[in-house]
């Protein structure tokens, strides 16, 4: 007869196959993503998201770090320095690839030439709000508002040079009003400050300001981006409502050291898209009131150029610097 249970032969004999995929990927060299914020953050949170997700469909595990300060400076600086571009990867927002080389005097790396593209991954739109009891109720009042005020409206700020800042700097260049910065140590104590009425108006990324939006704790004037957000599509653009060709927003990308080869960006380029298009990530991503964005790394050289030409010419008409 013969017996239903494999012999110990017959076991051993299965086990190089079966054991090879699980010995493959435990032998691999695990590769980093370095997030230039603090761990728990947003930044953070879509890290771990995609790199889980990059991990599982490569086979190869991928690595969070998290290297905050200085505008993602230090992160940058350790990306740009690395000795295995393959093994490396940087969550680059628009601070490194756009404003950061406006911002400050000095870097200790080039926005231009140290990082290989691989590809967008999302960006964070900006809505701009006020307190909910305050008379503006749309744009036209709200510019009503800012110019009937002898000393202009404050606006709030999670920090000098964040994007949030920036875009209220376009806003105040394209519109004329008189605006004051009040930089804050991020967006929370500042959204605290418009929902205690303290602060007269900020643009928030839809990612800290959603539950705020949700609750009517703040009023939303307009949405910042061109087109009405698929999370709030009540909410109308600035654009349509006068305010002509007015898009602006954070956003991420991700990128490798310089020296990467091509094969390495084409696989990570590939795996990252997947994950993007996957329907888990799109729905996780529409909790956290993002948007994901699939490219080329092309697209993405393309973008960050387009980018960078925008925001350094922001910057250079507010004078702001950070060191």
């Amino acid at each position: 007869m013969t017996s239903p249970l494999l012999s110990r032969r017959q076991i051993l004999s299965c086990l190089p196959l079966a054991a090879a995929p699980a010995l493959a990927a435990a032998s691999a060299k695990p590769i980093e993503w370095v997030v230039g914020y603090a761990a728990g953050g947003g930044s953070d949170v879509v890290a771990r998201m995609l790199a889980e997700a990059m991990g599982k469909s490569m086979a190869e595990p991928l690595i969070v770090i998290n290297k905050p300060g200085a505008g993602s400076n230090i992160a940058a600086d350790y990306v740009a320095k690395a000795r295995d571009a393959d093994h490396m990867v940087f969550t680059a927002d628009s601070a490194v690839l756009a404003a950061n080389p406006f911002l400050y005097s000095k870097l200790s790396y080039s926005a231009e030439k140290d990082f290989a593209p691989v590809g967008l991954i999302a960006r964070f739109p900006l809505v701009l709000v006020v307190h909910p009891n305050a008379a503006a109720k749309n744009l036209k009042d709200f510019m009503a508002w800012a110019r009937s005020e002898p000393q202009g409206l404050s606006y709030g700020s999670p920090g000098t040079g964040s994007p949030h800042h920036l875009v209220t700097e376009l806003f105040r260049q394209q519109t004329g009003l008189k605006l004051t910065h009040v930089p804050y140590r991020g967006a929370a104590p500042a959204m605290a400050d418009v929902v205690g009425g303290q602060l007269p108006f900020m643009f928030v990324d839809t990612s800290s300001g959603g539950g705020f939006l949700s609750s009517g704790k703040v009023r939303p004037i307009g949405v910042a981006s061109a087109q009405r957000l698929k999370s709030m599509p009540e909410i109308p653009t600035l654009a349509e409502q006068g305010l002509a060709g007015f898009d602006a927003y954070a956003w991420q990308a991700l990128v490798a050291p310089a020296g990467a080869s091509a094969a390495t960006v084409r696989m990570l380029n590939q795996h990252l898209n997947e994950a993007l298009g996957s329907t888990a990530i799109r729905a996780r991503m529409q909790t956290l009131g993002i948007e994901p964005l699939p490219s080329t790394p092309q697209e993405l050289a393309r973008f960050a150029a387009q980018e960078r030409e925008r925001w350094g010419r922001v910057v250079r008409e507010a004078n702001i610097k950070l060191d």
